[in-house]
């Protein structure tokens, strides 16, 4: 998906989504999380009024919104994609919210007491360097939040059958764990999240195709056919154990 192209692409899929979570779980989050997963993670984390927090690879910040308004947290969200970020910024009115158009790495310098990278880790080939400038930017005894993909590095085979794979860099935990402890931060909490992933990503499918045609003139049949791909990828890859997903609360010590 081009960048340009993300605005069309969330307006497109926004009445599937709502459909495929639960009442209360939807918070234009563009991922497998449900709205309990991400406010729990958040709690974790000792997001809290007056804690300042980093939200990188926003989005449209559906999350960040939701933990801003529900937490009274200070937060600055960036991505790359400035149609991301223009519905980020017109939907967060009214909150203590700020935005940053940018590739990452590099990150802001902080200090933060917080930083969240939701649902893609996977995208980063070099995890250990992205996670030394997180560990820069974090404050003494700050708390790093995120999900993670854990499984061994896709085959090349995988990679054919997996729309932009250019972005899917699975990591094993070992070597997450190592990479982590060299930076300084000390895991204390993880949790795996595989099952209810997996299950979101079922309902997402069924979402997908109940509203394909409507879907289709916006964003083209092609787009979409993509996106069902992907989607029963990471729906076989969880069910048989190929993949799983983590969640982690990592302390600056």
């Amino acid at each position: 998906m081009k960048q340009d192209e993300r605005a069309p692409f969330v307006l497109a899929l926004q009445r599937a989504r709502v459909s495929a979570y639960a009442p209360g779980e939807f918070v234009e989050q563009e991922s497998f999380m449900r709205a309990g997963e991400i406010r729990a993670l958040a709690v974790r984390a000792g997001i809290a009024p007056g804690v300042s927090v980093l939200d990188l690879c926003c989005g449209v910040a559906g999350p960040g919104r939701f933990v801003t308004a529900e937490l009274g947290c200070t937060y600055l969200g960036v991505d790359s994609s400035s149609s991301a970020i223009d519905i980020a910024r017109q939907r967060a009115e009214g909150l203590p919210c700020r935005f940053e158009i940018s590739r990452i790495p590099p990150i802001p310098p902080g200090p933060f007491g917080v930083v969240l990278l939701l649902e893609t880790m996977l995208a980063f080939p070099d995890k250990e360097a992205l996670l030394q400038e997180i560990s820069g930017a974090l404050t003494a005894g700050g708390r790093f939040a995120f999900t993670m993909e854990e499984g061994l590095p896709l085959t090349a085979a995988e990679r054919e059958r997996m729309p932009d794979a250019d972005t899917v860099w699975l990591t094993p935990l070992r070597e997450m764990l190592t990479y982590l402890e060299r930076v300084g931060l000390v895991v204390r909490w993880q949790e795996d999240c595989s099952r209810s992933h997996r299950d979101v990503a079922d309902s997402l499918i069924s979402a997908f195709i109940a509203d394909a045609t409507d879907i289709a003139e916006q964003i083209g049949r092609r787009a979409l056919e993509e996106l069902l791909a992907a989607h029963r990828l990471w729906s076989d890859w969880l069910r048989e154990g190929r993949v799983r997903k983590i969640a982690f609360v990592a302390e600056k010590t």
